[in-house]
């Protein structure tokens, strides 16, 4: 394998460092942006509970997401259906999936910083991409958020009946706009810093 060609492995392997990085940044950043949601858009009382039960069952679900040796979703104070548990196992599956690739490509890039080159153009070419991806958001985050889905999951299971999941009543749009919202500040920083280098 030629240097050309290492240095292409290893830019493509920083990049996807770099996009892991940011998501798992937003998903552990996830819990104080829900715990201001549940005073800002007074979740407690949407769920009729105390803030600190409804903090509980979100702790509940993100231990699930984020705990490979978790096997069974559960809720204390929420009912949850097969395909609403369908959707998290899936989800779930995403998450390990992101942490797997952002361990291994953080070590890669670790060991191999010092000896190889990386296109920093290639990285201002994937802000652009994130930028046109933040103005579609911007402009119908509706429409965003079902290709978002459409592309990552097979199945319907994430449109949730809130009469047979209500956990989806006490994570409003809003949420997960700002969730998006640190994820493209992260990558799009991250990204035109390294092309900037």
């Amino acid at each position: 394998m030629s240097h050309s060609q290492r240095d292409v492995i290893y830019s493509v392997v920083l990049a996807l460092f770099i996009f892991t990085l940011a998501i798992t940044v937003t998903i552990f950043a996830s819990y104080a942006i829900f715990k201001f949601d549940i005073h800002h858009y007074y979740l407690d009382q949407e769920a009729d509970m105390t803030a600190k039960k409804l903090m509980h069952n979100y702790n509940q679900m993100m231990r699930y997401l984020i705990d490979p040796f978790q096997n069974q979703f559960q809720l204390d104070n929420f009912r949850s259906s097969i395909n609403g548990r369908t959707h998290f196992a899936d989800v779930k599956k995403l998450f390990m999936l992101n942490f797997a690739v952002f361990i291994l490509s953080g070590v890669y890039v670790w060991f191999r910083r010092k000896k190889r080159a990386h296109f920093n153009k290639a990285f201002l070419y994937i802000s652009i991409v994130g930028v046109i991806l933040v103005a579609l958001m911007a402009i119908d985050f509706d429409d965003f958020f079902i290709m978002f889905h459409k592309v990552l999951f097979r199945n319907n299971d994430w449109l949730f009946d809130p009469a047979l999941d209500p956990i989806i009543e006490v994570l409003p749009d809003e949420f997960f706009i700002q969730c998006f919202v640190l994820f493209f500040a992260l990558f799009e920083g991250l990204n035109l810093w390294k092309w900037r280098k």
